[in-house]
């Protein structure tokens, strides 16, 4: 248990930044995963849509730090070679 106050603000402090990364790292697999799904239905504009909300999740996820730099890019290799074989 925290003794000084300073202890008790940052363990409420990292509470809430918690959930925020949560939050995002939520948001970044619901859209890969929506992505997928638009990948084996075969429509090509939701497959170039998804794909675009997928990457800018997995960047902003990166950019906060939620996950590090060569996992978002092996993330984003991974979807845009899904997609290249979808819209080719």
């Amino acid at each position: 248990m925290p003794i000084t106050a300073s202890a008790k603000k940052e363990i409420r402090a990292s509470g809430r930044k918690h959930i925020y990364n949560l939050r995002r790292l939520r948001a970044m697999r619901t859209l890969m995963k929506q992505l997928i799904i638009k990948h084996r239905s075969g429509d090509k504009e939701a497959v170039k849509e998804g794909y675009r909300l997928a990457q800018k999740a997995i960047d902003k996820a990166a950019k906060c730090g939620v996950i590090k730099e060569r996992t978002a890019s092996r993330k984003k290799a991974m979807l845009s070679r899904m997609t290249k074989m979808q819209t080719s």
